[in-house]
This record gives structure tokens, C-alpha cells and sequence, in this order.
């Protein structure tokens, strides 16, 4: 199947890199992440199991990758906006 070749996880890591840039945020350079480290996995030789483990493995990875985005370029003090009045209010 094309989704056991490490290729395949790297183009799709491509494309999410490339929406990364058209929509910041760091929600899709996470999944890109994810989806390249599996590819280069395959590529290196790794066995490609079933799809759904290679997606849980990919879910994992990007869970990480999100957490340490976050922690290196996330909200930075100061950046958080406190509400003290609503649209409504008159």
C-alpha cells in the first residue's frame, strides 16, 4: 500500500507544512512534524505496521511535537488578554 512508504509520510509532512504557513498557529507543523518522523522511520527501515498503528504512532508524535512547540514559541507573558467589559455593555 502507499502509506507503509516512507515518502509518502513526507510529502504529506510537506503539505501540512505548507498550510502551516498559510494558516499559524503551530496546530499544523505539529501533525507535519509527526508525519515526518514516521516517514524517515520507514525510510530508515522500520517495518510499516497496520495503518492504524502508523496514525496512533503519527497521533503520539504530534501530541509532542505540539507540546514542545508550545512550550518554545507559545503564548509569551503579557500576550493574554483579559475581558473586563463585554460588546454588549453600555
Amino acid at each position: 500500500m502507499i502509506w507503509q512508504g516512507g515518502w509518502f509520510w513526507i510529502i504529506v509532512a510537506a503539505v501540512l507544512g505548507l498550510v502551516e504557513v498559510l494558516a499559524p498557529g503551530y496546530v499544523f507543523l505539529g501533525i507535519a512534524i509527526g508525519c515526518a518522523v514516521v516517514g524517515l522511520a520507514l525510510m530508515a527501515g522500520v517495518a510499516a505496521p497496520s495503518l492504524p498503528v502508523l496514525l496512533i504512532g503519527i497521533a503520539v508524535l504530534s501530541g509532542i511535537a505540539w507540546l514542545i512547540l508550545r512550550r518554545l514559541v507559545g503564548v509569551r507573558k503579557g500576550q493574554v488578554r483579559i475581558w473586563d467589559r463585554d460588546i454588549n455593555d453600555d
